[in-house]
């Protein structure tokens, strides 16, 4: 730390359009918030150094531009600062960008320290921003040190970044390019967006208390593009395998974990598992449906557990439940952490759900009741909500078998018809479906259409047309067969009618004796 000559710093470092060369405040500046630096400069607590790049004998400010515009207003001529030293060959004139020197210069510190030219010649890892390259540094080191315990040696530098780069750097680069993120930031690069991720996904896993994917993380990071439209990462995934061209419906700051060396993961639908946690016997049976779940698609398991005030985190039945959430997740070697929040269950539930693919939950719906019961139920609450699918279980089950689709045509029980052909084609699931209408005849013509997908990819399927009520009809074909999981479309839209007069969803969830997958 040394003592910095306010005269000599004469711009700032990323936010040269803020403060003019003078630092005086320029218009985006926060009026309020350089108020508050003088004030703490002025008072006995003071301000922390600044951070600062010197190139020749001028500085630019890294951090701290408040508190040299303060200072300067108070005629102050010397800050305390931390200083890096740039060197570049590269003269200083009127016109250049003091960042773009510095990060040509970190550059090039990069580069002789990782040899990336060298180790990995095709890869383009530059940055945007000054004081990136040394986090990305940083990442580096961290992996280093966690395979170095991992493998009980020390780890060669090149050994070390080669790894870095093939197995955290590169997986997070091609979510980037799966999902098309630089055409959403064309002045932004492949890395700048790595570590943008990397720091959101940690600050993500502190606020949550879960673990989360690169690729969920790189959703959140344009959320206003997705604004009025409710994606469903396992659909998408579902019609990336499965769809067929001529098919209607294809008109439509890194943790230290996160850093170290981690077994190659296969592809799969369902990348997350949401299970909520009540401490009764439907909560337990959730848990373990999800942990069969969890080991069959290779999903990462997210425990919830919602008390109704903060006081209530603490205490012993919380703990208890803690304390048996790890032990069944230990005996069935999965990797699952629990998270405990404050609120109401459902919408608990509803707002954490974006950050899995599916929810299990032993709710159930309310038994027949007035439109006050069916309204004010938690169940109602999570089915309306919920921006995922829902895996309700009703008992004890174990790997399920045999599936029946409720399919009627519509685009709700089009995304059922997926997830049982994926079910039937990659899981070997027996698969009946089942077709409700006013006559058989018409409930024929209504599968025609998921008739000729399943054959397109050659699944073999009950076709079963019936006619009469349907909830009743759906079941009566399930207990005939002895099936031990049911596929349907969610609720319609018009909720509220639902809502008060019921629906097909709600009779078929508080009879059926099976699990039933629910699909948003």
């Amino acid at each position: 730390m040394t003592d910095i000559p306010l005269n000599a710093i004469v711009g700032s470092s990323g936010r040269y359009k803020e403060f003019t060369r003078d630092f005086l405040p320029g218009k985006t500046v926060d009026a309020d918030r350089w108020i508050r630096v003088k004030l703490a400069m002025i008072g006995a607590r003071g301000v922390p150094p600044i951070e600062a790049y010197r190139i020749g004998d001028v500085y630019f400010v890294l951090d701290g531009n408040h508190r040299v515009s303060v200072a300067r207003e108070m005629g102050l001529t010397h800050l305390e600062g931390y200083v890096t030293e740039v060197k570049t060959r590269l003269a200083l004139s009127a016109n250049v960008r003091p960042d773009d020197l510095i990060v040509q210069a970190e550059y090039t510190d990069f580069l002789e320290r990782t040899q990336q030219d060298v180790l990995r010649p095709d890869a383009d890892l530059r940055l945007t921003a000054s004081g990136r390259y040394p986090i990305l540094l940083e990442h580096i080191d961290v992996h280093r040190y966690y395979l170095g315990l991992d493998q009980r040696r020390e780890i060669p530098y090149a050994e070390a970044f080669t790894s870095w780069f093939d197995n955290v750097y590169l997986p997070v680069v091609q979510v980037i390019r799966e999902r098309g993120l630089l055409r959403d930031f064309p002045e932004r690069t492949e890395t700048d967006l790595y570590l943008w991720i990397s720091q959101h996904r940690g600050e993500l896993e502190k606020a949550l208390g879960w673990q989360i994917s690169a690729d969920t993380t790189a959703r959140d990071l344009k959320p206003h593009h997705d604004a009025g439209h409710r994606s469903i990462p396992a659909r998408e995934r579902l019609l990336q395998v499965l769809t067929v061209d001529q098919h209607p419906a294809t008109q439509r700051v890194p943790t230290a974990e996160q850093l170290r060396p981690r077994p190659e993961r296969k592809d799969r639908v369902v990348d997350a598992l949401l299970v909520a946690i009540d401490g009764e016997e439907s909560g337990w049976n959730a848990l373990d449906q999800a942990l069969l779940t969890a080991r069959q698609e290779n999903a990462r398991l997210l425990g919830l557990h919602v008390v109704p005030t903060e006081d209530r985190r603490s205490s012993p039945q919380v703990k208890a439940i803690e304390e048996a959430f790890e032990q069944r997740c230990r005996n069935a070697q999965i990797s699952g952490r629990l998270a405990v929040d404050v609120g109401k269950t459902a919408e608990t539930i509803c707002k954490r759900a974006r950050w899995a693919d599916l929810v299990i939950t032993g709710l159930v719906p309310p038994a027949k009741g007035g439109i006050r019961t069916r309204l004010g139920s938690e169940f109602r609450t999570l089915m309306r909500c919920c921006p995922r699918s829902v895996l309700v279980v009703p008992g004890k089950y174990g790997p399920p078998q045999h599936a029946l689709l409720a399919y009627d045509g519509g685009p709700k029980s089009e995304a059922a018809l997926y997830a049982a052909t994926y079910l039937a084609g990659w899981r070997s699931l027996t698969l009946a479906i089942v077709t409700v209408s006013d006559s058989v005849q018409r409930a024929s013509r209504i599968q025609a259409p998921a008739r000729s997908y399943l054959e397109q990819h050659s699944i073999q399927a009950e076709w079963i047309p019936r006619k009469g009520p349907v909830a009743q009809r759906i079941l009566q074909e399930a207990r005939e067969r002895e099936i031990d999981l049911i596929l349907m479309g969610g609720y319609g839209s018009i909720a509220m009618v639902e809502a008060v007069f019921g629906s097909t969803v709600d009779d078929v969830l508080r009879m059926s004796k099976s699990p039933v997958l629910i699909l948003m």
